[in-house]
C-alpha cells in the first residue's frame, strides 16, 4: 500500500489527512492502516485525561497516559522526516 502525509497534532490529539487551520506539530508519510493506530492511541489519551480528571489512582492512570505518550513518539520518529526524528531523540521518552 502507497504511503500517505498525514499531519499529527499532539496538542489537539489528531492525525489527518489535509491540513487544517488547527495546528499541527508534525507531517508523516505511512501508510492508512497505520494511521489508524494514532487514532487509537489519541482516542485512548482523550479517555484517560479527561474521564479519569479526578486523580483516584493517580499513579496508575499517569503511568498509562506516559505510556501512550511513548508510543506516539516512538510512531512519530519511526514515520517521521528528519526534524522530526531529531525533535523526537531529544525528549526523555527516548533515551
Amino acid at each position: 500500500m502507497e504511503k500517505q502525509v498525514y499531519y499529527v497534532s499532539i496538542k489537539n490529539l489528531t492525525c489527518q489527512r489535509c491540513a487544517t487551520h488547527e495546528a499541527t506539530e508534525f507531517k508523516i508519510a505511512l501508510e492508512p492502516y497505520k494511521a489508524r493506530v494514532f487514532h487509537k492511541l489519541f482516542q485512548q489519551l482523550y479517555r484517560l485525561e479527561t474521564v479519569n480528571a479526578v486523580p483516584i489512582n493517580g499513579d496508575r492512570v499517569n503511568n498509562q497516559i506516559d505510556r501512550r505518550y511513548q508510543k506516539i513518539y516512538a510512531l512519530l520518529h519511526e514515520f517521521g522526516d528528519d526534524d522530526t526524528k531529531r525533535f523526537v531523540e531529544q525528549l526523555p521518552y527516548f533515551s
